[in-house]
């Protein structure tokens, strides 16, 4: 055979196989890969996280469960400390942080935040038959318990509250179910887990909610499929009614209609 013609097939035999090989590379499209989506949590945040012997329970971890469900990925929860979550998304240990994180401006120059999951804010608890304090302008003068060097603990402060300081928040409730205060501000979302859920229904939160930066899911910079498939997915979980159900499940009131959207 004439070595130029076998030359000649050898070229198009390369041709071919290079263009098969293109034809075969993954699809990288987020919603459609078999690659778990690791999850990175901080779980000592009830009712968003926690610890219950070998598996980790919460509202973000349903919520974050329910996502992979919608992208057709097995979600694989990995625990770590809150500072430590950040840096391992930005290293690729990590595919998404699902730990009750604010979106704030100081992260979102690091981080891309979803649509906000959960708005919450800090709220003013007191016993039910409580008949004069309904909010914060009624904690004037008034002995507040407060989780010393918290947010709620500054807003009460300012509010001319009289403080009366604990290590945790589960000690500030206590304190005004044993009637050594009169109210507690505290975060929303600890106030309806402890008011729904652990045993403290002689409780109840009133008044508006003074709001902080939303809470949302973090993926790393420059993924904007991956960023836009996830918030696809959170859109279709609170229009089939899936988000409302883990809400109640874990905070025992319906979301209200700004976290709705």
């Amino acid at each position: 055979m004439n070595k130029k013609w076998i030359l000649a097939g050898m070229a198009a035999l390369t041709a071919m196989s290079v263009l098969a090989g293109c034809g075969t590379q993954p699809d990288k499209t987020p919603t459609k890969t078999n690659k778990p989506l690791i999850v990175g949590t901080e779980p000592s945040f009830p009712p968003f996280e926690m610890a219950e012997n070998d598996t980790y329970t919460g509202f973000d971890i349903d919520l974050a469960n329910a996502i992979g469900e919608k992208l057709g990925r097995k979600v694989e929860i990995k625990a770590m400390g809150f500072d430590a979550l950040i840096p391992a998304l930005k290293s690729g240990q990590i595919d998404m942080i699902a730990s009750a994180m604010s979106a704030t401006e100081e992260r979102k120059k690091q981080v891309d935040f979803t649509a906000p999951y959960y708005i919450g804010g800090s709220v003013i608890v007191v016993q039910k038959d409580n008949t004069t304090i309904h909010g914060w302008d009624d904690i004037t003068g008034k002995t507040v318990a407060v989780q010393a060097g918290s947010k709620p603990a500054d807003f009460a402060e300012k509010q001319g509250a009289v403080l009366k300081q604990f290590d945790g928040n589960y000690q500030c409730l206590q304190e005004l179910q044993n009637g050594g205060s009169d109210a507690v501000a505290i975060d929303k979302a600890v106030a309806l887990y402890y008011v729904s859920k652990g045993g403290m229904n002689n409780l109840k939160v009133v008044g508006e909610p003074k709001k902080l930066a939303g809470s949302a899911m973090a993926i790393d910079k420059d993924h904007d499929d991956e960023l836009k498939a996830i918030n696809q997915a959170l859109a279709e979980l609170k229009a089939d009614g899936t988000y409302t159900k883990l809400y109640q499940k874990w905070f025992g009131v319906d979301p209200t209609a700004e976290e709705l959207q």
